[in-house]
């Protein structure tokens, strides 16, 4: 269907862009933090929020805490997301369908080719330091910015190199 509009009709320009992307086990995060996710890329006119559960497999090589099956932890987001209701935000399955450890590597390669860019990254404090211990960290730092729940109470020393790239909430 064609739009008629005045002569000289510029369309307003997208103020959104970006994507916040929450990278977590959802173990332990509460309808609040999830909430607080949400305020954070609303506050910050992020176009999409991107809940992204690790699978159990990558959780137990990451910590040695136990977590949950993957499908709980994603049914309980699916529901938190009925009850939220908002189109910007969106559940990745990527990692459940692979049923397997998945390097956060190739976590972020695969967030990163499918999602526009800009990308933030929000993680707890004790995943931004294991973040920073890996080896491809300073490769991935400088392509992706990082936002921490809280401040961390010991500082990776890269994770502190790179203080500039990174803010806590």
């Amino acid at each position: 269907m064609t739009e008629r509009v005045p002569y000289g009709y510029n369309p307003p320009a997208d103020k959104e862009k970006g994507t916040l992307i929450y990278y977590d086990t959802f173990e332990h995060a509460t309808d609040d933090s999830i909430a607080i996710a949400a305020a954070v890329a609303d506050d910050r006119s992020f176009a999409r929020l991107v809940l992204y559960p690790i699978h159990e497999e990558t959780a137990k090589r990451m910590s040695k805490e136990p977590v949950s099956p993957y499908y709980k932890r994603e049914k309980r987001l699916s529901e938190w997301l009925s009850e939220f209701g908002s189109d910007d935000i969106t559940l990745d399955g990527w990692e459940g369908k692979r049923k397997k450890y998945t390097p956060m590597e190739a976590a972020l390669r695969h967030l990163t080719e499918t999602l526009p860019a800009p990308h933030f990254v929000m993680l707890a404090p004790e995943t931004a330091n294991l973040f920073a211990s890996f080896a491809s960290f300073e490769e991935w730092i400088v392509r992706v910015r990082l936002i921490v729940t809280s401040e961390p109470r010991m500082i990776h020393p890269r994770l502190d190199r790179y203080r500039h790239r990174w803010e806590a909430l």
